[in-house]
């Protein structure tokens, strides 16, 4: 007997179907992937068997028994957990207080039993293997353990399902083994884990089966071992995906910025590189090596403690991010929710925030006909959908938010566009369609500077990697002909 079925389920919000007679069934034991672009409909199943949303046809079947969960209490203590991309832990309270958040062990006198709930989370802990310290503040955990409290959590509901959402996102690749390490562990005491991903090549190390979702349809349901990620992107997409990354550049164009002496006490020291028209230049290395650190420090975002910039031949001053983009560099967030777009607005209005002065009259207004052609542009460009101008960017999906925060950056013509983790999270239709906008960027005599901790897409795009080791720029690397290994940088990220 599956552990969960959905029968025949379909949801509609606002007239709009985004799931369609789905059939799936999920048995105890296995770690079923469940894969699909942004906006295929996988976090509405998520959150229908999570009791987040109802659903508005067929039936949800656990352990052989219809269910309706009322909120996503109800659906905890039925079994169900999920354990969300954005972390819900409560950062100043113990690991031992978030795992027994409204579950509380009192003593006699109705007071919080301390000692009781670490004895209890040390005995969870155990049992899947991992080694924390029930005592120690959340906060001050890596994001990967942070990902083992949140199971553990799960673990001590008695969860029969753990749903995963996009759960490596963050991970370092060790933190990555250890949560495969857990989630194999779950697998072999009989929880089913649902694993969902866009990093096609995990779910061949860790699940058993895969399902695809493609517009709110279950396209089908296949062995991982018994298929190949073209089929699967195939299902995914409705075509094969073969240019997921366009062509190196042919030639180099001359030097169009260059750094010098580049440091941010404590984090990046003598910083040196150069980016030339039409190139797309990577900077590669393990999380914590200094990447985003050294291009957040070059615009000032976080203060620097020295450094020296050209454009185009003549010394700059970049006191600020603003002054950055008066000078035509833009760099890209990699949290994309709190510091790179407005949620709440629209997308023609996350937009034109990056360009107000251009679409302004004289007066400081809005011109709204600019506004529109300028959101126009850019949702034709990068295939934003739904193609509404008018919607708010909190109701797309990740990807999508994504493009917007990517054409935000484009409206304004960067002369350099550093794009830090731009695909994060994002399906591979969303991916292909953000690395050819880069490389057009470069192709129009733009440099780019492309920050990524995939090195399958650092190989893929850049035309010149460099390699950060310890806040330090450890070694360069020629890729335009694009046969760097991925050894050839992991070396240079560890041991040179």
């Amino acid at each position: 007997m599956p552990v969960l079925e959905f029968r025949n389920v379909g949801k509609s919000f606002f007239g709009n179907r985004v799931l369609s007679d789905i059939n799936l069934a999920i048995e105890a034991g296995e770690v079923h992937a469940l894969v699909g672009e942004n906006g295929a409909g996988k976090s509405t199943l998520v959150n229908l068997a999570a009791g987040v949303h109802a659903r508005d046809s067929g039936e949800i079947v656990l352990q052989g028994e219809p269910v309706s969960f009322a909120d996503p209490l109800h659906a905890m203590r039925a079994g169900i957990s999920v354990v969300h991309q954005e972390l819900s832990l409560a950062p100043n309270a113990t690991v031992a207080e978030n795992i027994h958040l409204r579950r509380e062990v009192t003593n006699r006198f109705g007071l919080n039993d301390w000692r009781a709930m670490n004895r209890r989370t040390a005995a969870v802990f155990r049992r899947i293997g991992i080694d924390i310290d029930p005592a120690e503040l959340v906060g001050r955990l890596s994001v990967g353990m942070q990902q083992l409290v949140e199971i553990a959590k799960a673990i001590a509901l008695e969860a029969r399902i753990i749903f995963m959402d996009e759960p490596t996102s963050s991970l370092s690749e060790r933190e990555i083994d250890d949560l495969f390490r857990v989630v194999r562990g779950l697998r072999a005491q009989g929880i089913a884990v649902v694993f969902i991903s866009h990093k096609l090549s995990e779910l061949f190390d860790i699940a058993d089966r895969i399902s695809v979702l493609r517009d709110g349809r279950l396209i089908g349901t296949r062995p991982a071992r018994e298929v190949q990620s073209a089929e699967i992107i195939r299902m995914m997409v409705g075509r094969a995906l073969e240019d997921l990354y366009p062509p190196h550049a042919s030639a180099q164009g001359p030097v169009l910025f260059t750094c010098r002496g580049l440091s941010r006490y404590g984090y990046v020291a003598d910083i040196d590189f150069d980016v030339r028209r039409g190139e797309i230049l990577g900077l590669a290395g393990l999380i914590g090596a200094g990447r985003s650190e050294a291009m957040r420090a070059l615009i000032n975002a976080d203060r620097r403690s020295g450094g020296r910039f050209t454009l185009n031949g003549q010394e700059i001053a970049l006191a600020s991010p603003v002054e950055a983009v008066r000078h035509g560099i833009y760099y890209v967030s990699e949290d994309r929710k709190s510091s790179g777009l407005f949620l709440p607005f629209s997308v023609a209005l996350n937009v034109a925030a990056s360009t107000l002065g251009r679409l302004s009259t004289g007066l400081g207004m809005l011109r709204a006909e600019a506004v529109r052609r300028q959101a126009a542009a850019a949702i034709a460009d990068l295939d934003i959908r739904p193609p509404n101008g008018r919607a708010a960017v909190i109701s797309l999906s990740g990807g999508n938010q994504q493009k917007v925060l990517l054409g935000k950056a484009l409206a304004t013509n960067p002369a350099l566009l550093v794009a830090d983790e731009p695909t994060r999270g994002v399906d591979v239709g969303a991916k292909a369609t953000i690395h050819r906008r880069l490389r057009a960027a470069a192709e129009a005599g733009a440099g780019v500077v492309l920050i990524s901790s995939e090195m399958p897409e650092v190989i893929g795009l850049a035309d010149r990697i460099l390699v950060f080791r310890s806040g330090r720029i450890s070694g360069e690397l020629d890729n335009r002909d694009g046969r760097v290994r991925q050894e050839d940088i992991m070396y240079l990220a560890t041991w040179h």
